[in-house]
């Protein structure tokens, strides 16, 4: 900040000296409101909170090396008393901001994507000079003046998010630190409730742009029609960005690679550049487009802002925070807060980044849902139950509608599912395809061998399980789900015996189930590591019968194998149920998942903030904080 003395302060505030405090004793910052967070020349405000009371700690933060205190009473120490602690920061910082008129103030809204957002446009404007940006989520009437406050007499960039949980909040927050650019990027459910529509949404974020002047910018999503109807409520310049061709600022090409990170064709008026994301999730493309619009104003080159957006990481936490386990479990954590939209952008996410693992999601009843709530939490569960996961657990209260919806959507799911395997089992049988045993009440559940019309190479790769790698002749499901054929020196296995597996040297299947040509059952001992292969099929042909390599990708379990599940010639076993669960909290859902998990598995971790799911995260991850 800039430096000010305590008179000074007390004049910005009409507030009163009180403690023997030094009128000319000068805070140079930060301004905190954590006492915890309190360094020497610091100025510690005192807020009242519904737990916490500030004024409490005001002895602690003067010991810590306060100058003073921002109080609505008085304190132990140096005080400088105001009728509103929260209405003074802000004026404090208006005044700050005030002084500062080389600053460039861009404003960032929207439903979600919003800290993803200025994480990427703070690093762009960095390029160009000094910038102050919230740490975390700081957008409110408290986080929003403390951010301002940091920026000093070198800041050229404040980049700021603003958030509204009423109609007004954006506009009392734009009068603190007027921007020059202002980004929305969308229109959506979170606090559905509070606001009473998407209209009244829109209306409270359309604040923003209506706060520029003649000469600012107003980066809006074409994308979305709420954002576009914008442009009619400021008089400064509008660019777009989107990726539809009446984008000025857009994405064409957009490919999502197995992690779920996207890649793409910047297009600008000016020339094009790639962009490949580190961030995970589709939903990306669209925070990138709209950083990438904002430094496009700024003057910054294609080629630059590409590079940056390519090499930009997750800053803030528990947003698509992606964790791989030493056991290969894979650890989603989005749990800083949800809505509808996030969610399912979300599931999308989870469903590229999981393909051909088994997956689990941990999720809670969304809050501010107003009376669209229990709809709005029974349509979240009909999306968790027909994601083809393994496992659901809803944890904490509310959780009914959730669960109802899961429980419908995932019967549907495995009804036709096994409607599937049946109709399957029906083609074999009519083409006379020769059937494996039936299975006794001990054999594994869940896949079926390939149609006649796909040979011995499987089922094609969308219904589960693929034929050779490039120099290890052919394998069915990874390790954790099932069996594989031979590595490069290992000669070949059946499944382990802890994974559910017959005792090793199993046989072909007998009642009648003819081998292709080239099989031959292993002898009883199993075969010997490091000799070529006695018996299963040649090198690159699929086992007798097909066994697929993981469950349907984003689907129920059609086709998809359980752990062990011996090869079969066109056998088809029950579908499997999905595993949904209530628990009352964030701990009990991380001892549930230690039960279920296995090596190569993923998880989903998404819940309103309130519920504190991050803990589930971490607890899966080791108990230690991410």
């Amino acid at each position: 900040m800039i430096p000010l003395p305590l008179a000074r302060i007390a004049e910005i505030t009409s507030g009163a000296l009180t403690g023997m405090a030094d009128p000319r004793a000068v805070v140079r910052g930060p301004v905190v409101i954590d006492s915890r967070a309190v360094e020497p020349g610091s100025l510690f405000v005192a807020i009242k909170g519904a737990r916490v009371d500030g004024h409490d700690y005001a002895a602690q933060a003067i010991r810590a090396g306060a100058v003073a205190v921002l109080a609505t009473r008085p304190v132990e120490g140096p005080a400088v008393i105001v009728p509103d602690a929260a209405a003074a920061l802000a004026e404090l910082a208006t005044a700050q901001a005030a002084a500062l008129p080389k600053v460039t103030v861009i404003g960032v809204t929207g439903s979600a994507g919003k800290t993803s957002t200025k994480d990427l446009l703070a690093r762009l404007t960095a390029r160009v000079g000094p910038t102050i940006a919230p740490v975390g989520s700081f957008n409110n009437e408290l986080g929003h003046p403390l951010t301002v406050l940091r920026a000093d007499l070198d800041t050229r960039f404040m980049v700021l998010e603003l958030a509204a949980r009423n109609i007004g909040h954006i506009k009392d927050l734009t009068r603190i630190a007027p921007p020059q650019i202002g980004v929305v990027l969308n229109v959506g459910t979170a606090h559905l409730g509070v606001f009473g529509g998407k209209e009244a949404i829109a209306k409270a974020k359309g604040e923003l742009v209506e706060a520029l002047p003649r000469t600012g910018v107003a980066v809006l999503n074409a994308d979305d029609p709420l954002v576009r109807a914008m442009a009619s409520r400021t008089d400064a310049r509008v660019t777009f960005f989107g990726r539809g061709e009446t984008a000025s600022i857009r994405a064409e090409g957009v490919a999502v690679d197995a992690r779920g990170r996207a890649s793409f064709t910047l297009r600008t008026p000016s020339g094009s550049a790639p962009v490949s994301l580190q961030l995970y999730g589709e939903h990306a493309v669209e925070n990138a487009l709209a950083a990438a619009a904002a430094g496009y104003e700024l003057g910054l080159p294609v080629a630059t802002i590409a590079a940056e957006l390519s090499q930009a990481t997750p800053l803030s936490r528990w947003r698509m925070e992606v964790t791989d386990r030493a056991d290969g479990v894979t650890v989603v954590n989005d749990a800083y807060n949800a809505n509808p939209d996030s969610m399912r952008a979300a599931f999308a996410a989870f469903e590229v980044l999981g393909r051909g693992r088994r997956r689990f999601a941990v999720i809670a009843a969304l809050r501010e849902l107003g009376e669209e709530g229990p709809a709005l939490n029974a349509e979240l569960g009909r999306l968790a139950g027909g994601s083809g996961l393994a496992g659901l657990i809803v944890a904490g209260p509310d959780a009914g509608p959730v669960l109802e919806g899961a429980s419908a959507a995932a019967a549907e799911a495995q009804a036709a599912a096994q409607a599937a395997l049946d109709a399957q089992a029906a083609a074999h049988a009519a083409a006379g395809v020769p059937q494996a045993p039936v299975p006794n009440q001990d054999a594994p559940q869940g896949w079926h061998g390939p149609s006649p019309d796909q040979g011995r190479q499987g089922p094609a790769q969308d219904q589960g399980w693929h034929g050779p790698a490039q120099d290890q002749g052919w394998h069915g499901p990874a390790q954790d789900q099932g069996w594989h054929g031979p590595a490069q020196d290992q000669g070949w296995h059946g499944p382990s015996p802890e994974q559910g597996a017959p005792q090793p040297g199993w046989q072909a299947p007998d009642a009648g189930g003819v081998p292709p040509q080239g099989w031959q059952a292993p002898p009883a001992g199993g075969p010997v590591p490091g000799q070529p292969p006695v018996g299963g099929p040649p090198m690159g042909a699929a086992p007798f019968g097909g066994v697929p390599a993981g469950p349907h990708p984003g689907g129920p379990h059609v086709g998809g194998p359980v752990a062990g599940a011996p090869p079969g010639a066109g056998a088809a076993y029950p579908a499997q149920a999905m595993r949904i669960v209530h628990v009352p909290d964030a701990e009990a859902a991380a001892a549930e998942l230690a039960g279920w998990l296995r090596p190569g598995d993923a998880v989903l971790v998404k819940g309103p903030r309130a519920m504190g799911l991050e803990r589930t995260a971490e607890l899966v991850l080791g108990g230690a904080a991410q």
